[in-house]
């Protein structure tokens, strides 16, 4: 079994982190491997993918950390390189993904391991879920809550605000030597 986690990490933070985390333990999977969305088809990103590759490999040393060429998670499926996968996936993410590119082939290539924290509205994901052909290909697995979202992270290093404890100590420090997220008047 492999974990997959896949993003824009623009920047990685405390919450991804603790995503893989506690779904390595959930579903004890020994390979996990973070996908960096070279081009993201659902978001605009503020740095290179090389860049925000380099802070992934900083938030999760000791996991394959890849560079994925593909913009929407079915394409990096179908290369079919990796065993029994399962795409990881908070809640938030998960109540959009009917909007995904072709969510039913999504689940036929792979299990969709879903985070949520307690008090999270399962309504809203029951709703998702009737609409999918394979709601079994579905897990739900409970994290604690971290408050933190890459949008507020670059907005706080933007104003001169810390961002310690909102992302792994690699990717402060990655994000302080090469002077990203910063306003124009704010750069060294």
């Amino acid at each position: 079994m492999t974990g997959l986690l896949g993003g824009a990490f623009d920047p990685p933070h405390a919450g991804h982190v603790a995503l893989l985390r506690d779904a390595r333990a959930h579903f004890g999977f020994a390979r996990a491997v973070v996908l960096v969305v070279a081009d993201p088809g659902h978001k605009q990103v503020t740095t290179d993918g090389s860049v925000r590759l380099a802070l992934a490999q900083a938030a999760f040393p000791g996991e394959d950390v890849e560079l994925d060429p593909h913009p929407r998670t079915i394409d990096t499926l179908r290369e079919g390189r990796f065993d029994d996968p399962v795409f990881l996936v908070g809640a938030d993410q998960f109540a959009d993904f009917l909007t995904w590119k072709d969510p039913d082939g999504v689940l036929e290539l792979a299990r969709l391991g879903v985070a949520t924290r307690p008090g999270y509205r399962r309504a809203r994901l029951e709703r998702v879920l009737a609409e999918l052909a394979r709601p079994d290909r579905v897990s739900f697995f409970e994290i604690e809550p971290v408050d933190v979202s890459s949008s507020d992270v670059r907005a706080r290093v933007a104003r001169g605000k810390p961002i310690d404890g909102l992302v792994p100590p690699a990717v402060e420090q990655e994000i302080e030597r090469l002077g990203l997220y910063r306003s124009r008047g704010r750069r060294r």
